[in-house]
């Protein structure tokens, strides 16, 4: 481990999930600097920057480290970085941006493994995301309940309530509206899936996209996923993270879900996003 490398230093943020990460700049970072960061992602699902100095570039590079950016649907990015979203609230607006529990757009039959963020302008106080970790909500059930779950498959549809709330954001100006949006995005995945990399179990499912399982009606497939939305969020299972400008936060949408906090109005937030590919869900 090089000079760069053995700087690092990871502290957890939580018992469940997340960690902050001192001692690194992320705009000059090597391959064994990255290697470290790379294991403490996976070991903690989301991780967290403080006084970063990034240009579009070097946030973009950074990105690029984990995989490929990827384009969201509903929303055109910055001039020039296609990639980067820019996620704005200005201060005379009501409704936000991701203000419901979930996993970045599981309506898309490969969604993203990874997102994230850095903050260019925070509010004074508030604005926080919170995280809840999807390893411990699986392994938190029971033994009957995970074979219930065995085998089923969650419908997610992008016409859920994150739509709408979408479609409000958009309208503001905040957001640049896609030329072409899709009108409606769907797809089917696993209950429960086997992470690539680490081979652990997580549910994935959220409110804000999964409207029923796979060969059940949406009435029939109420009342567990009401149960299920609510045991993924328990506070046992959570990390909140503070935001100030320079802040960067990456975390693993495979394995984790997230909202942020709309409890700022009278002040502006603006935040730019970047998601990375990921792959079509494997069953657990």
């Amino acid at each position: 481990m090089d000079g760069a490398a053995r700087s690092l230093a990871v502290s957890p943020i939580s018992g469940a999930l997340g960690a902050e990460v001192a001692g690194v700049d992320l705009a000059q970072i090597d391959d064994a600097a990255f290697a470290a960061i790379h294991d403490a992602y996976l070991a903690h699902q989301v991780l967290v920057f403080r006084d970063q100095d990034l240009s579009a570039e070097s946030y973009a590079a950074f990105a690029r480290r984990f995989g490929t950016p990827a384009e969201y649907p509903f929303a055109n990015g910055l001039d020039g970085s296609p990639f980067i979203t820019p996620l704005i609230k200005e201060a005379h607006q009501i409704s936000n941006f991701g203000g419901m529990w979930h996993a970045d757009t599981t309506y898309k039959p490969d969604p993203p493994k990874a997102a994230m963020l850095t903050a260019i302008e925070t509010p004074p106080a508030g604005g926080d995301t919170v995280f809840a970790c999807q390893y411990r909500a699986y392994e938190t059930l029971s033994e009957g309940m995970k074979r219930v779950l065995a085998g089923l498959r969650g419908q997610s549809s992008s016409a859920k309530n994150a739509s709408a709330l979408r479609t409000a954001h958009l309208a503001t100006g905040t957001m640049t509206a896609a030329e072409r949006p899709p009108e409606v995005l769907t797809a089917a995945h696993p209950a429960v899936r086997r992470h690539p990399e680490t081979g652990r179990f997580a549910l994935y499912g959220n409110r804000s996209h999964t409207i029923r399982f796979e060969d059940m009606t949406e009435g029939e497939s109420a009342g567990l996923l009401e149960f299920l939305f609510d045991h993924q969020v328990r506070p046992e299972l959570t990390a909140r993270v503070r935001w100030e400008p320079g802040t960067v936060v990456i975390w693993d949408n495979r394995c984790c879900q997230h909202c942020a906090i709309n409890d700022y109005d009278g002040h502006r937030r603006e935040m730019w996003r970047i998601t990375l590919e990921g792959e079509i869900p494997e069953a657990a």
